[in-house]
């Protein structure tokens, strides 16, 4: 059968959704994870944007082995001198390098003719192919671009050497009729494609929720690649998501008659790593992964479901990895368990890091008969992020109730492990807590989300508190996990200002993001 390659930017346009930003650590985890479940090429991330980008994506270059890994590049040549450099050491390296083409994007974006545009991105291509032979190029906003101006840069792409071809639906603008026939178009216009064995690629935004179904049709339409993210995250409405083309084409290979090479049993702990580890929360109803994906409330699904599996569901849920039944782990289990039941999840500790993991697990055990797989993944999620900490909870006192003054009584462990403390009043306790918080550490920010959920069922159930924090312009996410809700909003609220710290100290200063 024939097959489609997977590109994943997870880490490229997932990390562009607003309050999406992963540490170094955190994006290695998930690129293992993708290497993990097949994935064919990974976007890294867009090395010019940021040194901790740069970093990221040459990190990754250096721990994948099996997947392409590929880095985001403007037509300009600082751009793929920097892409070039993240990918040097990776053992299949590409870069992707993109220029806009619609009139809408000439006119008011670049302000450039077509024959200046040709000549910046056959350039652009040449220079790439300097780092690497494996260049791939973006018409941005091919979608809207006029046709037989994208048959003239495309030709003039491939003659340039590029070896793929993207044709992205930038800002979700197309329908799955006129995507489909942009591909047919190009395909039937220019044999050069079929003769040098050029890929053609989709990537799709879902700004009218057609991602996926125009991803598709492009694939009916001749595109061997398809570009997506991990739960269709990305900027605005998302990309195309992952797990669902994987199980479309899969579910309906009677229509499609193709496949990927995608481990569809490794979907729903990659779900659930890219949902902890960015704090975007999958919706209940979302496909594939969601809570209620597999879900039945209705007596006649439920008797259909009892009777034969099949009347009411296309998918076997253990297919996408979502298990039979759930490996309880309790107070009385070993560092071994806890080690495998890691693994099993899709992650990669240092025994350092499983030693950190283990402590606060036996703590938790303590505290609730049960410790679910939720419960372990916000736990590694902790560990990750330990190293990037400058100060970290030591204590927490709170006073409160309808006749009291809340007051909070808050001891921090700084940096060189010195023990400091004070007190504040606040209008409620969590305010208090976090004027002291700022009080100790001299952060202070304005508090632009607080969500609060529960991570595991239950009356023993840990509570997960997220926040946003806007410290000078720079928008910090946060996120705390305890059994005591007060205690998971000072960990969520610290963890921001260590989030914070860290990013300044690595000098973070984002050029541009696109919306390829």
């Amino acid at each position: 059968m024939d097959t489609v390659r997977i590109f994943d930017t997870t880490l490229r346009d997932g990390e562009q959704s607003p309050g999406a930003t992963l540490t170094q650590a955190e994006k290695i985890e998930i690129a293992r994870h993708l290497e993990s479940m097949g994935v064919d090429i990974i976007e890294a991330g867009f090395p010019i944007s940021s040194d901790g980008d740069f970093e990221s994506v040459r990190a990754i270059a250096g721990v994948v082995t099996k997947s392409t890994v590929c880095g985001l590049a403007r037509s300009t040549a600082k751009d793929i001198d920097r892409a070039g450099e993240a990918v040097k050491h990776a053992k299949k390296p590409r870069i992707h390098v993109f220029c806009a083409t619609s009139k809408i994007h000439r006119e008011h974006k670049l302000r450039k003719g077509k024959e200046e545009i040709i000549r910046i991105s056959v350039e652009s291509i040449r220079q790439a192919r300097g780092y690497t032979a494996d260049v791939e190029f973006s018409p941005e906003d091919a979608s809207r671009t006029e046709l037989e101006f994208l048959e003239e840069i495309v030709h003039a792409a491939i003659e340039a050497g590029a070896t793929t071809i993207n044709l992205p639906d930038t800002v979700g603008y197309a329908t799955p009729q006129s995507y489909g026939e942009m591909f047919a178009h190009i395909v039937r216009k220019l044999p050069v494609i079929a003769d040098k064995g050029v890929v053609l690629s989709s990537h799709c935004h879902n700004d009218l929720g057609l991602a996926v179904a125009n991803s598709l049709s492009a694939i009916q339409n001749g595109a061997r690649q398809v570009e997506c993210t991990i739960n269709g995250i990305g900027e605005r409405a998302g990309n195309a998501a992952l797990e669902e083309i994987v199980m479309a084409l899969r579910t309906r290979k009677d229509f499609y008659a193709i496949d990927t090479r995608i481990d569809a049993t490794r979907i729903f702990p990659a779900s659930r790593m890219v949902s902890m580890l960015t704090g975007l929360a999958v919706q209940r109803n979302k496909a594939i992964v969601g809570q209620n994906a597999f879900a039945h409330e209705s007596g006649i699904h439920q008797d259909g479901m009892l009777k034969y599996r099949e009347t009411y569901e296309i998918m076997d849920p253990v297919s996408v990895g979502i298990p039979a039944t759930s490996l309880v782990l309790g107070k009385h289990s070993g560092r071994a368990a806890l080690k495998a039941r890691i693994v099993e999840l899709g992650y990669h500790l240092t025994d350092e890091q499983i030693e950190g993991a283990f402590t606060r697990f036996k703590s938790l055990a303590d505290k609730k008969k049960e410790v679910f797989d939720e419960d372990i993944e916000a736990i590694v999620d902790d560990q990750l992020e330990t190293g990037v900490g400058l100060w970290t909870l030591v204590g927490l006192q709170v006073t409160a109730g309808s006749t009291a003054i809340p007051t909070a009584v808050v001891t921090l462990k700084d940096s060189n492990g010195e023990q400091i403390q004070d007190a504040s009043v606040g209008d409620g306790p969590v305010d208090a807590i976090y004027s002291a918080i700022a009080r100790l550490t001299g952060v202070r920010g304005n508090l632009t989300d607080y969500r609060v959920q529960s991570v595991t069922r239950g009356k023993e159930a840990q509570g997960e508190v997220h926040i946003e924090l806007d410290h000078s312009g720079s928008k910090v996410r946060g996120r705390g996990l305890s059994t005591d809700i007060l205690e998971a909003s000072a960990l969520a609220y610290l963890a921001a200002i260590n989030r914070l710290r860290s990013l300044e100290h690595r000098q973070r200063t984002v050029t541009q993001h696109t919306g390829v």
